[in-house]
């Protein structure tokens, strides 16, 4: 098992207009491989923000595979 770091990124506008994308959570899992880690972070970020589909709050995701636990 490999350990993860799953960022969850929303793409917004500021207040002159320009896009960028924010950081809306990050989920540190242990997994297989990255679509189990994916899989699992999605679940997480669910249950932490109480919602029913983790799209509702990020636009995508960005996996790491991290060398050591943080």
């Amino acid at each position: 098992m490999s350990n993860y770091i799953v960022n969850f990124y929303k793409t917004v506008l500021n207040d002159t207009g320009h896009v960028f994308e924010s950081c809306q959570g990050s989920v540190e899992t242990l997994a297989v491989n990255e679509l189990e880690a994916v899989a699992f972070a999605k679940d997480r970020f669910c249950e932490a923000g109480r919602l029913s589909d983790w799209t509702m709050h990020s636009d995508r995701v960005e996996v790491i595979e991290a060398e050591f636990p943080s």
